[in-house]
């Protein structure tokens, strides 16, 4: 072999290696590519899923907004074989709130084992002297949650000065005649425009 075979040989072999060399490397740098690639959608995915939900969380709880007009169990005690009045009322003032923002009162409501009434009168008064009404029925010995929407309440033009919310007996229109009527949770909900 002469010297120009040997070089063309050797450079043959080394450019050949070289090349392979070349095309190990753009392999290698195409898959890391490809893993940050992936890495890159699987992180964007991520965030991009857990700010919709919790924009759309956001959202739904917005919808369920309370407040709350009076913390804590309140009681009413009612006995009309003794008490010479025809009804007995638990009046709660009602807070400087403008409740026409809310779409529902809500409570949640049960009788104790001395009495049930099974019919309560839900009043709902403001600063014009404007009353409004609303019955609820089926009260027994077990908690359950009522939601009257405010609509029903048609004698109330002006939501924004409520003055009281009241929880009434009345003698004829009670099922026992003595007994004592449990109610929590009493709160507005459900914001309106949303």
């Amino acid at each position: 072999m002469t010297r120009d075979e040997i070089y063309d040989h050797l450079a043959q072999v080394y450019l050949g290696k070289r090349k392979e060399s070349e095309t190990r490397k753009k392999k290698h740098f195409h898959a890391w590519l490809l893993i940050n690639v992936l890495i890159t959608l699987m992180i964007f995915s991520s965030v991009f899923y857990g700010l919709t939900a919790f924009l759309t969380r956001q959202s739904s709880l917005r919808g369920n907004v309370l407040f709350t007009l009076h913390n804590g169990l309140v009681h009413l005690d009612y006995n009309f074989d003794e008490d010479f009045s025809p009804v007995k009322t638990l009046a709660l003032s009602a807070p400087a709130i403008d409740a026409s923002r809310y779409k529902s009162l809500q409570f949640s409501i049960r009788a104790k084992e001395q009495g049930n009434p099974s019919i309560v009168k839900v009043v709902i008064e403001n600063h014009k002297n404007e009353t409004a009404s609303y019955y609820i029925q089926g009260i027994d010995y077990s908690w359950q949650d009522f939601r009257i929407p405010l609509r029903e309440f048609k004698q109330i033009t002006d939501w924004t000065s409520l003055k009281n919310i009241s929880f009434v007996l009345e003698s004829w229109n009670v099922e026992k005649k003595e007994g004592i009527i449990l109610i929590d949770n009493i709160c507005f909900s459900g914001e309106k425009g949303v």
